[in-house]
């Protein structure tokens, strides 16, 4: 089930599958966030904008209105979820 990266909660793993046409759509993409590119939600600010993220190895930090651009699949749960 796809979902915006906005939604997704800290220590998810997650799949791009699309990035909404947008003027921001080049620069995400030059960052590093292309379809199929696995990413992992680290954390967001105490008041939830904005998220970082770890994309190859570094962490990139958007708001919410742009992670709200890219869809997402996840890949697993959240690592401190009771099972």
């Amino acid at each position: 089930m796809t979902e915006s990266l906005n939604h997704i909660t800290p220590g998810v793993r997650v799949q791009i599958m699309n990035i909404m046409n947008n003027e921001l759509k080049p620069k995400l993409m030059e960052m590093g966030l292309v379809k199929g590119r696995q990413i992992e939600v680290l954390f967001r600010a105490p008041f939830g904008d904005p998220i970082a993220i770890d994309v190859n190895g570094y962490v990139l930090s958007l708001r919410l209105e742009e992670a709200a651009l890219i869809q997402v699949e996840s890949i697993n749960e959240p690592v401190n979820s009771p099972s």
